[in-house]
Parts: structure tokens; sequence; C-alpha cells
């Protein structure tokens, strides 16, 4: 691990975005922009599952410092009729940042709706996982 025990402590953020196709056959199930399948509703589950995985980043991620979380946001969005959007926003106050925590959260949001959808069809797929934002420590990152 990287020793940061002489960097400063300032107020970092990170967002991550995940896109995700679902398909048709999966969207065209949704009710009021939720999935009540037999495992439960999806995105409200998938939410609780990147929360809890932002706050295990350090046990899943070796290099990653175990983190005090400020916060975690994550939002689901139904982009269209086949595709969603997920948005894992991380603050802290420290010496590191949360850049590994946003995508880790985006990434197991997008697992967590793939198991819970893959009785419908086993057709979706996690497109792309990036950071589209960093600020705090040394420099600040926009991606759009």
């Amino acid at each position: 691990m990287v020793n940061v025990s002489d960097k400063k402590i300032t107020k970092r953020t990170a967002i991550a975005k995940a896109t995700m196709f679902l398909g048709s056959e999966i969207v065209s199930h949704f009710n009021n922009d939720e999935l009540i399948t037999k495992k439960g509703p999806v995105f409200q589950t998938a939410i609780i599952a990147g929360i809890q995985a932002v706050k295990k980043t350090s046990d899943i991620i070796p290099m990653c410092h175990p983190l005090l979380i400020n916060g975690v946001d994550i939002d689901i969005n139904i982009v269209d009729d086949e595709h969603v959007a997920i948005f894992c926003k991380v603050t802290i106050e420290g010496k590191t940042g949360v850049e590994m925590e946003a995508l880790t959260g985006a990434s197991a949001t997008c697992l967590t709706i793939y198991d819970m959808c893959k009785a419908i069809s086993q057709k979706m797929m996690i497109q792309e996982v990036k950071l589209v934002e960093k600020t705090g420590g040394k420099s600040d990152i926009k991606n759009g």
C-alpha cells in the first residue's frame, strides 16, 4: 500500500458511471422505474449492494486503504427501452481518493441487477464502467 501519512486531509469526491444493456424484454417489465422479481425490488436491492460494495472495497481490492466513507449516492436511470445508467458518487474527507470505491460501487450495482434479472433474460451486458469525475487531492478529473 502507498504510504499516505504525509498527505493532507482534504474533501475528495469520485463519481463512476456504468452503462448496462438490459434489453427491451427486461425494461418492459418495469413499473414506475422499478421491477419486482421473485428476488424482490431490483433497483432498491442493487443500490444497497452498491453501497455495501463501496464500504468493502479495501476487502476486495488488495492495495486500497480502508476508508471512513462520508457518503454514497447511487442513482439508476432508465436511459431508453434497453439500457440503464448507474451513477455512484462517493465522498470522503481523507488522505486518499475514492475512485476505486466509486468504481466498485457502480460495478456491484450492475452485478446485482444482472443477478436479479437473469431469470427474465440472460442477454444483459455490463457495457462500460468508468470514472467520470474526481475532485480533491493532487488533481481533478472530469471525463464527462
